[in-house]
């Protein structure tokens, strides 16, 4: 409502504190919300000479699992085609990458806790 501003999603305010986290280890960020067809990456990053695919999962709370826990296989293979599409349309397809996952507890009081899980799955699982 006028004349205050819409607060951000608690999904959108994760994703802001996983690409500041990345950036903060050294990660450059090359795309946010990346969409291909029916398939999104949360964030695309380089890390050195690799290209990282981030899923990010944000919570309020930890309960009843950790943010990180809750990635489905059919989300890995939404992950997985959205990689694929990606990485068809760079100058060197064959290019090391891997899929990295950040779980964000956003609690309402206190700093947001960050887990970073580098290589959290394979292409081919």
């Amino acid at each position: 409502m006028w004349p205050f501003p819409e607060p951000r999603p608690l999904w959108r305010r994760g994703e802001a504190v996983a690409a500041r986290h990345l950036r903060w280890k050294g990660f450059r960020i090359l795309a946010r919300n990346a969409r291909f067809g029916h398939n999104e990456v949360d964030l695309i990053a380089r890390d050195g000479d690799t290209i990282v695919f981030v899923e990010v999962r944000t919570r309020a709370s930890a309960e009843p699992m950790p943010p990180e826990d809750s990635i489905t296989y059919p989300k890995r293979r939404h992950l997985r085609a959205a990689a694929r599409m990606w990485l068809s349309r760079q100058p060197d397809p064959e290019q090391y990458f891997r899929f990295d996952v950040v779980g964000v507890v956003m609690p309402e009081h206190g700093k947001p806790q960050i887990a970073h899980y580098p290589d959290a799955f394979r292409m081919d699982e």
